[in-house]
């Protein structure tokens, strides 16, 4: 469904958030969200081995096969700071031996699987955690800035630390993060840029950060400078924004400044949300002018067509 507007929380609406966004998915089941079919990739898919994750890995390959995905990567999260749930989790090689099994069980099927991760970028932790994809390669990396239990956004925090600051001020801890992830360079595209709206609703809305597209230009050309793309996440059509992250706008105004690299995720945390607001998250690019997502399968960088599945591929210049 094109153009989705499902509206947004009511500011005086006191369910926790996880009710209120359990009605927004529902919601957006019905308006056609969950009905993403016949696209070639989904960069963004957290299992099990994730500590907020429910899904079953083999449970998105038989989504996958059903509607015509034709590979997905697979991005547990991983975490260096150890106050944070992903920290020592789950261990590389367990990871990767259950992706890579996994690929080999339904490649018959038609279906490539990627060994991805989802790192959670601070810049406290910059060198360990370039030294530690130095020795644990994969094929694509996620760098993505996560609300911490002391964060500013935190939901028994965030009231407080909103409270007569102008928008800039707000945003500007959060997106000093994203920046500093996209020069690191550490990473294939940056995941969720803007999701601190999530947190930030009802006290800032999503349409305030609309009406300052100016505060995103700073992260944008950070993204362009170092060739790190522009991950565009459908996550946010089923929590509180009810937008992705970053909006269609965003994505636009990035094209415009001169961004070449997008990918595509639905950063799905169970079954049910797998490929949910994918087909809304690919017309925000494909309107931009993109045609292609940049991608990675443990070597050089590659373009692949959005569009059929079965499109060819070429590697980026």
């Amino acid at each position: 469904m094109s153009g989705v507007s499902l509206g947004h929380p009511d500011p005086a609406d006191t369910r926790e958030r996880a009710d209120v966004e359990r009605d927004v998915f529902v919601a957006g089941v019905a308006a056609g969200l969950g009905e993403s079919h016949d696209l070639p990739l989904d960069t963004h898919l957290h299992t099990i081995h994730s500590p907020d994750a429910n899904a079953m890995l083999d449970a998105y390959c038989a989504s996958a096969i059903e509607r015509g995905i034709a590979e997905i990567a697979i991005t547990d999260h991983v975490d260096f700071d150890p106050t944070m749930p992903a920290y020592g989790f789950v261990s590389f090689e367990d990871r990767e031996r259950d992706v890579r099994g996994a690929a080999e069980r339904w490649a018959h099927r038609g279906l490539a699987i990627r060994f991805g991760v989802e790192i959670t970028y601070e810049r406290a932790y910059e060198d360990d955690i370039r030294g530690w994809l130095r020795r644990h390669p994969h094929d694509f990396v996620i760098g993505s800035v996560h609300i911490s239990a002391v964060s500013p956004y935190k939901a028994s925090n965030v009231a407080a630390f909103v409270a007569g600051r102008p928008l800039p001020e707000v945003v500007a801890p959060y997106f000093d993060e994203v920046i500093g992830a996209a020069q690191s360079g550490l990473f294939d595209t940056i995941g969720h840029m803007d999701f601190v709206k999530r947190y930030l609703v009802p006290h800032v809305m999503p349409a305030d950060l609309a009406r300052a597209p100016e505060l995103y230009e700073p992260v944008l050309r950070a993204l362009i400078e170092s060739g790190t793309a522009l991950e565009v996440n459908a996550s946010g059509l089923r929590q509180l924004p009810r937008e992705t992250y970053p909006s269609a706008a965003i994505v636009a105004r990035y094209r415009e400044l001169g961004g070449r690299h997008v990918t595509i995720g639905s950063d799905a945390h169970r079954t049910e949300w797998f490929a949910y607001g994918l087909a809304e998250a690919y017309r925000h690019a494909t309107r931009a002018g993109f045609d292609a997502l940049t991608f990675r399968r443990g070597a050089e960088r590659i373009r692949v067509p959005m569009a059929p599945a079965k499109a060819e591929e070429g590697h980026e210049p």
